[in-house]
């Protein structure tokens, strides 16, 4: 039997980050409620905030590589599309009809906490697609100017998700055009220990800090009057994150399996992981199970539950009972869209 290729070892790699990724995105978003009360899981979920949303970003160009362009490009991004709809529709009814939240403005064009990243991943595809005369170089340096400009204007970050699109977009063209075969010789077992342990350093210095790094920085959703820094040196502070998130990457990516194994599989199917583990979050958020958590004891089983519930979600049965809404037949809208574009003699032979 022939060993893998490179290309072979990275997918693996990927989809093994994809998952303790989406894992990390869910533990997350499970102890938020808990990090005003508890410093241990506010510094662990800074620490996962300095690394997790710019390696998902970049893990999600780098298997865009084989869907940008062509009739599978336009397929992808009428997908997204109607995810999008679907979930910024579902969220919003279940919102007012089930959990009852208040104060959120519900609208097209501010999307519902994490279906953000569907927006911005619609606008990335977009935007690597008319920077594609540049090389790749010269396409991360205008993305870094762009993500650290995007802070100075005066508007609300939030609206289509214009903040995090300019802001995580490097991460998403450095993706697009890495290469596994640039660091698949250097995951050592020396890189790993290595790796290992400046990523418990920097949860450690994390804690020290305690509320000196505003978390605000790291979603990137906020502009530089946001976040109550509108000087002009704002966009150093954001040039400098981008170094921390780079480091912060990299050092997890020694905690990545390289092996095939239940997480690679795992890793094939978070798209439903990230849509649908929204649902339980609010869910929990809009019951008093938060309430009765007020010791480390309880947090640890919090983070257990959210394990055991990524894992759950992962499962081909869940993909079989919900693929018509993460993953909707598009066919029918490429036909429609062939249609109007022959009727409107834009159709070329």
């Amino acid at each position: 039997m022939s060993a893998p290729t490179w290309e072979q070892r990275g997918e693996t790699f990927f989809l093994n980050l994809r998952f303790l990724l989406i894992l990390c995105v869910f533990v997350s978003n499970a102890i938020e409620p808990l990090i005003s009360r508890m410093m241990g899981m506010n510094s662990l979920y800074m620490w996962i905030f300095t690394f997790h949303m710019p390696l998902f970003v970049f893990v999600t160009g780098y298997f865009a590589k084989t869907s940008l362009t062509g009739s599978t490009g336009r397929k992808v991004l009428v997908q997204i599309g109607l995810q999008y709809v679907i979930f910024q529709t579902l969220y919003s009814i279940l919102d007012v009809t089930v959990f009852q939240v208040d104060h959120i403005h519900h609208s097209f064009f501010a999307p519902y906490l994490l279906l953000w990243f569907l927006a911005s991943h619609l606008c990335w595809r977009l935007i690597l697609l008319l920077l594609q005369k540049l090389s790749p170089l010269r396409q991360i340096a205008a993305a870094v100017i762009l993500g650290i400009l995007i802070g100075y204007l005066p508007l609300d970050g939030t609206w289509l998700s214009v903040s995090r699109t300019f802001v995580f977009l490097p991460f998403f063209i450095a993706g697009y055009h890495f290469s596994f075969a640039w660091i698949g010789q250097l995951l050592t077992k020396k890189f790993r220990v290595i790796g290992i342990l400046l990523s418990l350093t920097l949860f450690f210095a994390l804690r020290i800090a305690g509320n000196e790094l505003v978390p605000g920085w790291l979603y990137g959703s906020m502009t530089y009057m946001q976040l109550d820094t509108a000087y002009w040196y704002a966009g150093l502070i954001r040039f400098a994150l981008y170094f921390l998130q780079l480091f912060a990457g990299a050092c997890f990516l020694a905690f990545v399996p390289q092996r095939v194994s239940r997480l690679t599989d795992y890793g094939r199917r978070t798209l439903y992981v990230f849509l649908l583990h929204g649902l339980l979050i609010r869910w929990a958020a809009a019951s008093p199970l938060y309430d009765y958590i007020d010791s480390y004891a309880g947090a640890f089983a919090i983070i257990a539950s959210a394990v055991l519930l990524t894992i759950l979600l992962s499962q081909p049965t869940v993909k079989k009972w919900t693929s018509a809404a993460i993953e909707p037949p598009v066919e029918w809208a490429l036909h429609l869209e062939r249609r109007a574009l022959g009727n409107s003699g834009a159709v070329s032979k």
